[in-house]
């Protein structure tokens, strides 16, 4: 098999190995296994997922994303401003690109590594007792909490992720604590299985959740702090907490490039 070029960005913390199938395509969605090891942090690159940049008609181009265990997953936030930034050092386009993920078109705009990129309305939220369900690409639960630093987040994360509700199609959990700025965020990831220093559809998560526990406060941007660095939130809210013109601000940034031989 061939050497794989790729290169390795971060967004917050959140890092993913990104490669070019324009002209060849060297993965697909049956390698799980040597995704997975691409992926693994000891005998690989190591990396939180991969995606595939492709072709598709219409679009600047198509984003393929794999969590760290090698499945094609659902959409990543920080994963869809690195493919941007990406896209832009290939050339793809100047400032504004248009491209397509597994839950729809998205919107990108790439100012000298600050990424703002647009998510999908949402428009469908569980308010619990003491909890929210929601999904900004990808399935979360949210959950307000007095101090994240004295939190185990991936034992309290398993608890959730693994309960009968969501053990068998899996679920995103974060622990948001409010601050004098804003909120900040802690979140364990499906399919990573772990801990992540940054979740952008999770950040988004959050952000709505926290315009949703301050009604009478009409909130339309939330400044978000993670282990990973500093994100912002923009959101329009509607009446009966729907969430519209959402975008996930934010840096990406190009680690390295190399080959991977298989």
């Amino acid at each position: 098999m061939p050497k794989i070029p790729f290169h390795k960005y971060e967004g917050t913390g959140n890092d993913f190995v990104l490669i070019d199938q324009r002209q060849n395509k060297y993965l697909t969605l049956q390698d799980t296994a040597l995704i997975e090891r691409i992926c693994n942090r000891r005998f690989g690159i190591g990396a939180d997922g991969l995606i595939l940049l492709q072709p598709v008609e219409g679009y600047d181009f198509e984003m393929v994303y794999f969590n760290a265990d090698g499945r094609e997953s659902t959409m990543c936030g920080n994963g869809g401003r690195c493919i941007a930034a990406f896209a832009k050092h290939l050339g793809l386009f100047d400032k504004e690109s248009k491209f397509l993920a597994i839950d729809g078109p998205h919107e990108a705009i790439v100012n000298e590594g600050w990424i703002a990129l647009k998510m999908s309305d949402v428009d469908n939220v569980e308010v619990g007792d003491g909890f929210f369900v929601l999904n900004t690409g990808s399935p979360h639960y949210v959950v307000f909490v007095e101090d994240l630093s004295d939190m185990n987040i991936v034992e309290s994360g398993q608890v959730i992720r693994y309960s009968d509700r969501f053990r068998k199609e899996g679920i995103n959990v974060n622990f948001v604590e409010k601050t004098a700025q804003g909120i900040e965020v802690a979140t364990y990831e499906r399919g990573v299985e772990d801990e992540t220093l940054s979740c952008g559809t999770g950040v988004t998560a959050a952000a709505i959740s926290f315009a949703l526990v301050n009604p009478a406060n009409p909130i339309g941007e939330v400044d978000i702090t993670t282990k990973g660095g500093k994100l912002k939130v923009r959101f329009e809210k509607k009446n009966e907490g729907k969430f519209e013109n959402i975008w996930l601000c934010g840096p990406a940034n190009k680690v390295f490039e190399g080959e991977y031989l298989p």
